[in-house]
């Protein structure tokens, strides 16, 4: 089994930025040892919008690092299908108002995945496994 990474504990993780706890990072690399950690494809599209508002500034160019960050022996990326949507639309309106989020738990849910999330509002809402290192 893997885990799925919210967006910011993916670049957390692999940028060496942010609020990781030794035990988790150690953690993320035994996993991707055996088999890489999971992201969502809107992963991807949060990562483009973070560089695109300067809050997250790649040391080369932004086709380079999107595809170190994506490459398939680091991360798994899982695409939004049928039975993701399916998932995300028996979530209730009120859980949460950030489409991205939405699309991150749907998918943890639809995969039956834990989500290593830092997100306190997911955290809380119990309507997701998390994963814990």
């Amino acid at each position: 089994m893997t885990v799925l990474l919210d967006t910011h504990v993916w670049l957390w993780w692999l940028t060496g930025a942010g609020s990781l706890s030794a035990a988790e990072r150690r953690a993320l690399d035994a996993t991707a040892q055996h088999r890489p950690p999971a992201i969502s494809a809107i992963s991807l599209w949060e990562a483009q919008m973070l560089v695109a508002k300067g809050r997250l500034r790649p040391a080369e160019s932004f086709a380079s690092w999107i595809e170190q960050m994506a490459a398939p022996d680091v991360v798994s990326l899982l695409p939004i299908d049928v039975a993701l949507i399916q998932v995300l639309h028996e979530l209730p309106a009120e859980f949460h108002g950030d489409p991205a989020d939405r699309i991150i738990v749907a998918t943890a849910r639809a995969l039956a995945l834990p989500l290593a999330t830092h997100d306190a509002r997911l955290r809380r809402s119990r309507a997701v496994r998390l994963w814990k290192p």
